[in-house]
């Protein structure tokens, strides 16, 4: 099991719950469009979590990798209806996570289970691979 913490790249425009969570109380004027996530590597294994309860996994849940990136997304609609007064509510939801150095896309599983969905990503060679280079003078 490896404590090593995930690598990320510098991201200039930060995820929008990020943003809200670091500046504190503003995320609910959104609604609740955000997927929170949390990540971790353990066993070999990059494990990503995401919140999302409610939904339906076959029917409204996608979950694909794209140069180096995970992509979650969904579409949520609910219509409830009550002695002759309905309501309903929408919405499309997306989080991408960049993947650490190693990770196998032929090796994901996803699972969704108590409203959180579960994706496990096998590890390869994450070691370093720097290398000196050496300098040759030109005549």
């Amino acid at each position: 099991m490896s404590n090593a913490p995930v690598r990320r790249t510098w991201n200039p425009f930060p995820e929008l719950s990020d943003f809200f969570d670091s500046i504190g109380g503003f995320r609910p004027t959104l609604g609740n469009n955000i997927i929170r996530v949390e990540d971790e590597v353990a066993d070999g294994r990059y494990i990503v979590r995401a919140e999302m309860p409610g939904l339906d996994p076959d029917n409204d849940i996608n979950v694909s990798v794209n140069d180096g990136r995970l992509e979650i997304s969904a579409e949520r609609t609910d219509k409830k209806s009550d002695n002759g007064h309905s309501e309903f509510t929408y919405g499309s939801y997306r989080r991408s996570v960049t993947l650490p150095r190693g990770a196998k896309d032929d090796d994901i599983d996803a699972s969704y289970a108590k409203g959180i969905l579960t994706v496990s990503i096998g590890l390869g060679d994450t070691e370093s691979s720097a290398k000196k280079i050496e300098v040759k003078k030109a005549d």
